[in-house]
């Protein structure tokens, strides 16, 4: 497909955006002036790591759900490793818009997820697109904190050592390509200067930060630098009994913060319809 036109959407299916094939779900609103929400995962997602999440934040809201898996993920087409330490950075500025473009994304909301937080973040700040109405960023990293990598440090043994490899191959078809990506970049001394948190005093929409309240990947320290730059509305949801996965970890307290936030910042729009109370 030239990804430069609008595609019709079929439920599942691959995107050809520049040299890669990008696996995709797509779940279609009951109205079709309704708003779209784009998923964006993290640093291990993909499209079936999500679960049942993107068919419950359908029926929650209305909106169309776009969720897709990166290049490196899922059933996407592999990366060529080490990543590039900007690699957040080019797929906000070069993947992303083409994937939007695409699939004829006319408004509504981004939603990411650790990686896909940071992704979305980069992305609003560095585009000022009138089509998007807000952003929910779960768990979103603005700065590399000690915390962070200590605890990606520590899952790299875990890899090594017991059976994660064998669970995350269910859900990546190069599941060394997937972890190693994520994890060396990381990982690399260098990465310790990755700082996107001028993005922030650009983005011109609401933002939700929804955190886990024992997220063993990053502090509030997050939350108050988002506070700090941002000159848009920022609400933050701090989910008790939830780690860095909140959405996994306490799924009806997340869906329903993320739904009381899509009502507030897609309010104007006729196609939205929201769960009754």
């Amino acid at each position: 497909m030239n990804e430069n036109s609008t595609m019709t959407l079929t439920p599942t299916g691959f995107l050809d955006i520049g040299t890669a094939s990008l696996e995709y779900k797509w779940l279609a609103p009951a109205s079709a002036d309704a708003p779209t929400i784009v998923m964006l995962h993290e640093g291990l997602g993909s499209v079936g790591l999500w679960g049942d999440f993107p068919e419950n934040l359908q029926q929650a809201t209305g909106a169309g759900i776009f969720v897709y898996s990166r290049a490196g993920y899922g059933q996407s087409s592999p990366v060529t490793l080490p990543r590039p330490l900007d690699y957040m950075q080019r797929e906000a500025l070069d993947v992303l818009p083409k994937i939007l473009d695409a699939i004829g994304f006319k408004r509504g909301l981004l939603l990411g997820h650790s990686d896909g937080a940071s992704i979305a973040t980069i992305y609003a700040g560095a585009h000022q697109d009138h089509r998007l109405q807000g952003l929910v960023l779960m768990a979103p990293h603005f700065i590399v904190e000690d915390i962070s990598v200590a605890s990606i440090a520590a899952i790299k043994t875990t890899f090594e050592t017991t059976d994660l490899k064998a669970k995350l191959a269910r859900w990546h078809k190069d599941v060394d390509n997937a972890f190693h990506g994520w994890n060396g970049a990381w990982l690399d001394p260098k990465f310790r200067d990755w700082d996107i948190s001028e993005y922030l005093a650009y983005v011109r929409v609401p933002i939700m930060v929804l955190q886990g309240a024992a997220d063993q990947y990053g502090t509030l320290r997050q939350v108050e630098i988002a506070r700090e730059e941002c000159y848009c509305p920022v609400d933050l949801k701090i989910i008790s009994d939830a780690g860095h996965s909140p959405h996994r970890e306490a799924p009806g307290a997340t869906l329903d913060a993320i739904e009381q936030f899509a009502s507030a910042a897609l309010r104007d729009d006729q196609g939205l319809q929201v769960r009754a109370a």
